[in-house]
């Protein structure tokens, strides 16, 4: 199948669906995929059902009822049959899709599944039982049915424990945002700067380009306040309401005030179940479950501390809610008001420095190092990129260190390839290094790691002095990455 030519990337995405369409053996297949809104799945189904012939079916929320017979309808159109299709029941339109692959490989799409299956809960065992192993109608169709669906926490599930599809699926394909460099690029930014500040705002979610933003994208590094003025701020605009939407779209949020209180906790620093709940003056185990809801949503990723067991961090994991909540929630009314915008940004702009940006380039960093960095710059391949805080009893403080680069485990201890520190608006010197040194005596001392050939790695977006520099230059064991590295054009 030729991937279509206004189709930005999706590569993996393309090549995967190809080779489970295409899939020339017998029995008819099963296969999921699921993303955050707004990513392009739609799209590339849709697209790969054209590519292919196959069926494409968008569900809506309705009821049961409604959607077999859209569904009927759609079907008639498509295979345009002797008699119109007029499903009974789920099993009856299952045995129709199965019968399109009849002859060949065919591609059948339903698209947002949970839709369906909210208002039948059935429906997940009668897929199980359509796709039952000896079943006639499954061992003579080459039907790759493929359910889609944006809730996280639903599709999570589908796969999973004792759900009735565990087993039956041949692919499972999740649509994710584009990483740092592939969204630079689809925006268009070639400032590294630039792109990064325009990153930490709206991430790698395509449709905040074309059909949120219609298309606006800074002119240059001058033009980015007042992007963010005319677009993410603009009541006009629908990037203004997204971050609350998001989380409207989810069916297991269901005390919002909460949940969005959660999340507000996080962007305003308060990364632990501790610091949560000192935050919203609740006990930590009053949070316990929004926090879960929370992660299996996508919304929010927990990081275990690299240094110390049964310590974990949280952050958001949409860039567009962090900015929401740090920047916008806080004056919200304010920002209905138009014409408000402007202002509100002048007063918030230090702000998003140290509550969005900061936090942002530190994560940027740690995928860098995990995906795009050549594995010689450690001495080895990461098997995990974290951070944490490094016990300093002698001095009774904790040291935290942003970026860890830990090694593939043969037997003995875990190799610490790296340790580093990312500063977003700091030009970094020789003091830098040598408190990661001194961290990396740390370590070794405690005994968790083997630290032989720990590498003293620092991230910078305003740059390195000329002591830096200089170390750099004569220590194999101190590198400087700057932006222009971290988006592969140094």
């Amino acid at each position: 199948m030729d991937k279509p030519v206004g189709m930005f990337d999706r590569d993996y995405e393309w090549s995967a669906l190809t080779r489970f369409i295409t899939d020339e053996q017998p029995g008819a297949t099963l296969g999921v995929v699921s993303g955050r809104r707004r990513q392009g799945k739609t799209f590339l189904l849709d697209a790969a059902c054209r590519a292919a012939g196959g069926f494409y079916f968008g569900a809506t929320e309705a009821a049961d009822a409604e959607s077999l017979r859209r569904l009927s309808a759609a079907l008639t159109a498509h295979a345009r049959p002797a008699t119109p299709y007029h499903f009974a029941d789920w099993s009856e339109a299952l045995d129709a899709l199965l019968a399109l692959g009849s002859e060949r490989p065919t591609s059948v799409v339903i698209d947002e599944f949970p839709y369906l299956a909210r208002a039948n809960p059935e429906l997940p065992s009668l897929i199980q039982e359509a796709f039952r192993p000896m079943r006639d109608q499954r061992t003579t169709s080459r039907t790759r049915l493929l359910l889609c669906g944006s809730a996280l926490s639903f599709m999570g599930r589908l796969l999973s424990g004792n759900a009735p599809l565990r087993g039956r699926a041949g692919l499972e394909l999740l649509v994710r945002p584009l990483d740092h460099r592939l969204a630079a690029e689809f925006w268009e930014i070639s400032d590294p700067a630039l792109a990064l500040k325009v990153n930490a705002v709206v991430g790698g979610t395509p449709a905040y380009r074309r059909e949120f933003a219609r298309g606006d994208t800074p002119a240059g590094p001058e033009d980015f306040d007042d992007w963010v003025v005319r677009t993410v701020l603009n009541p006009e605009t629908p990037l203004f309401r997204e971050a609350r939407y998001l989380l409207a779209e989810e069916p297991d949020l269901r005390d919002s005030a909460l949940y969005l209180s959660v999340l507000a906790a996080v962007a305003d620093g308060n990364a632990t179940r501790g610091g949560m709940a000192g935050y919203l003056e609740r006990k930590a185990t009053d949070i316990a479950h929004p926090i879960n809801v929370l992660e299996d949503a996508g919304l929010l990723h927990r990081d275990s501390d690299a240094f110390r067991d049964n310590r974990a961090t949280y952050r958001i994991s949409e860039p567009l809610i962090r900015f929401y909540h740090a920047i916008m929630r806080p004056v919200w009314d304010q920002l209905e008001r138009p014409g408000s915008a402007a202002r509100v940004w002048q007063a918030s702009r230090r702000r998003f420095v140290s509550n969005v940006l900061g936090p942002h380039f530190e994560q940027i960093c740690r995928e860098w190092s995990l995906h795009h960095a050549d594995p010689d710059l450690f001495g080895g391949l990461p098997a995990r990129v974290g951070h944490g805080v490094v016990h300093d009893s002698k001095a009774r403080t904790g040291h935290e260190v942003d970026v860890a680069v830990i090694g593939i485990a043969d037997g003995g201890k875990p190799p610490l390839l790296a340790i580093g520190e990312a500063k977003w608006n700091d030009m970094m010197g020789i003091a830098h290094v040598e408190r990661l040194r001194h961290i990396r005596d740390l370590i070794a001392a405690s005994g968790r790691y083997d630290t032989t050939r720990t590498r003293l790695v620092c991230f910078s977006g305003a740059g390195f002095n000329d002591k830096a520099a200089a170390q750099a230059s004569a220590s194999p064991d101190v590198h400087l990455i700057d932006l222009p590295a971290l988006y592969g054009r140094s």
